[in-house]
């Protein structure tokens, strides 16, 4: 189960951090009426009850500062190897991005089986590469079918994605003595 920390309710109900009160509660509305269990096509209970604590979360002055504090707590940071600039400059930069990446959706394949994926908002922190390199990155990665984007947008692994994990860790670890 999903503990309060690990949703971004923000990105749930698809509104910004600096968003009013008002986007929160029309953004709230649309959605609820999409993912309540009373619509046959896209009803879904549970992404409808995790709506539901997202909106009181966030409509609640109070509550929201409460639950801002919480993620800023809990915020990942970018794993410090990826931010060395002999990490991601040079000719074999792109690959050290691209193992970057599968490593970090490989480990969270083998830890995490209910949520396996990572949004690019996650990518984006853990891995601090600029984002044009990032998106790249992902391009590549997923048209080499190593990567799957799923349909709530988090990034899988493949088994293909694993296999050259596996094939080039060793270069990985030799990279992070650079």
């Amino acid at each position: 189960m999903r503990t309060r920390e690990s949703i971004d309710y923000y990105e749930l109900l698809q509104v910004t951090r600096t968003a009013d009160e008002e986007t929160i509660r029309r953004a709230y509305r649309t959605m609820a009426a999409r993912l309540h269990p009373d619509n046959p096509h896209t009803g879904d209970v549970e992404c409808f009850l995790l709506l539901q604590q997202a909106f009181r979360a966030l409509s609640d002055p109070k509550s929201r500062s409460e639950y801002d504090a919480i993620q800023a707590s809990c915020e990942e940071k970018p794993v410090p190897i990826f931010e060395l600039k002999s990490f991601v400059v040079g000719v074999d930069g792109e690959m050290k991005r691209r193992l970057a990446a599968l490593s970090l959706l490989y480990h969270r394949r083998r830890v995490e089986d209910e949520r396996p994926g990572l949004s690019l908002l996650e990518l984006d922190q853990r891995l601090a590469f600029p984002r044009e390199d990032l998106n790249f990155t992902l391009w590549y990665l997923t048209s080499k079918g190593y990567l799957k984007r799923e349909l709530n947008s988090e990034y899988t692994l493949t088994a293909l994605g694993a296999d050259y994990v596996e094939a080039n860790y060793q270069a990985m670890r030799s990279s992070a003595n650079c």
